[in-house]
């Protein structure tokens, strides 16, 4: 906890990569913030009052009820324990209390060598942003020195595939489609033999992203996983879910569904930068406790940035000031 109260005291003092994220999530911190240093300056009590102002911001930038739940009560007790007398601790402890939420997701996505091709699976509802992260993604391994090839397996859109061969032109990096309406599993399957004939480090496999509450979406993704292990039984080797922050608690309602169907590795939160509820963020790691690998802050290939949970509170608590 102290490496977090030291950094967000120097949060200011930072710029480049902090200050793109700040921008990034800055419908976020006004949403949670605006005015909050104001009612905090000054000689005024600690009282309920104070907290039930917290408690509505926090709600309102869809940080969630558990969440919320649990960092009032956390206040509260420091508060009633005389840990804390003025309001200007108060906005510490605020973002103390956030911090214990976040970091134990704070699990940076990690490239098993030992695995070739590693195999990512990546799902998602249409719209959640699913195909330009894999393409960022892609670039981002091919930048590290990872051989990568791309699975277009999303062929109930024909855009996706389009869009996903985009990405490989873009890149050089290839990708196995066999247009729209091939099985997808196929596909995949395809994409497996081949990465491994060619001795490819990372394989990234798209899928379909009809509404997650269609049963027969997570039976197609479930037999994507049965097909891939009898390929390579350890795979897939990472299971992502894709969703658009700016959704809100149904971006917490989709992370529950396709967990229960196909069991999550890990989560990135995307189109950060377009909305007022990236407070969501809280409510997926109290409610799921999965890792969050990646969030989405803009357009741009560097705005889609490892999670770390430190950055994350520090641009909503001080993006503003």
């Amino acid at each position: 906890m102290n490496s977090f109260k030291k950094n967000l005291q120097s949060a200011k003092e930072k710029s480049g990569f902090v200050g793109r994220l700040r921008q990034g999530l800055s419908k976020t911190s006004y949403a949670l913030t605006d005015g909050m240093e104001d009612m905090m300056l000054g000689p005024k009590a600690l009282d309920l009052d104070l907290l039930d102002d917290i408690e509505t911001r926090l709600l309102s930038a869809d940080v969630g009820v558990d969440a919320t739940n649990r960092i009032i009560q956390d206040l509260t007790q420091r508060i009633s324990r005389r840990q804390m007398t003025k309001t200007q601790e108060l906005y510490q402890a605020l973002g103390e209390s956030m911090y214990a939420i976040l970091s134990p997701c704070e699990q940076p996505l990690q490239i098993d060598t030992s695995k070739k091709p590693f195999v990512i699976l990546v799902a998602g509802i249409n719209g959640a942003g699913k195909t330009t992260t894999i393409g960022k993604l892609a670039r981002h391994f091919k930048a590290e020195g990872h051989s990568v090839m791309l699975a277009a397996g999303d062929t109930f859109r024909a855009a996706a595939v389009e869009q996903l061969q985009a990405w490989g032109e873009r890149n050089n990096i290839t990708v196995i489609a066999q247009g729209s309406g091939a099985d997808s599993a196929s596909v995949i399957f395809d994409a497996l033999q081949s990465a491994q004939s060619r001795g490819i480090d990372i394989l990234i496999a798209d899928t379909a992203g009809r509404l997650h509450t269609q049963d027969h979406l997570m039976d197609e993704l479930k037999k994507i996983k049965r097909v891939m292990g009898k390929q390579d039984e350890t795979a897939p080797h990472e299971t992502l879910l894709v969703v658009d922050g700016g959704t809100g608690q149904n971006a917490l309602r989709q992370a529950e569904a396709f967990n229960d169907a196909i069991k999550l590795d890990g989560l990135v939160v995307t189109k950060l930068d377009g909305t007022a509820k990236g407070g969501v963020l809280f409510a997926l790691s109290e409610k799921l406790g999965l890792p969050i690998r990646y969030i989405g802050v803009g357009e741009s290939i560097e705005d889609l940035r490892i999670f770390d949970a430190e950055d994350f509170i520090n641009a909503i608590l001080q993006g503003n000031s």
